[in-house]
């Protein structure tokens, strides 16, 4: 039940990110249309990031070495342009928006993370110690 809720929430935040930052937009159509666009969105991200995102990693550990790790944020930039190429309605005007929209959304997402996350397992962690 809490991931559905952190899912809806996330996308809500996708909503408001798009809203707010220039050079992303949700144009799909009425307010509902958005929404369905935004959970979209929020599927596609995180497929990206499970299954693209770790091969761009593997690929550039070179050039994120040099950069102590800063080039992965070029590369959750570049994943959030992928979403937009392939999300009907999502659209990011270059690296550079998809780069503070990717930090956002990773922002306001450990809040509610942070806020909604698995108090059960908190507890059992106490436990355990």
């Amino acid at each position: 039940m809490k991931f559905l809720l952190k899912f809806i929430l996330r996308a809500l935040i996708i909503l408001l990110i798009c809203h707010y930052l220039p050079g992303t937009t949700l144009d799909s159509g009425t307010p509902l249309e958005n929404f369905k666009t935004a959970l979209i969105v929020a599927i596609g991200l995180g497929l990206l990031n499970t299954f693209v995102k770790p091969l761009l990693v593997l690929f550039t550990i070179p050039i994120t070495f040099l950069t102590l790790g800063l080039f992965l944020l070029i590369i959750n930039g570049l994943i959030v342009l992928i979403a937009a190429r392939l999300i009907p309605g999502f659209h990011v005007d270059g690296l550079l928006s998809g780069l503070i929209f990717s930090v956002i959304l990773s922002i306001l997402s450990w809040f509610v993370e942070k806020f909604i996350g698995d108090k059960d397992k908190k507890k059992k962690q106490k436990k355990d110690d």
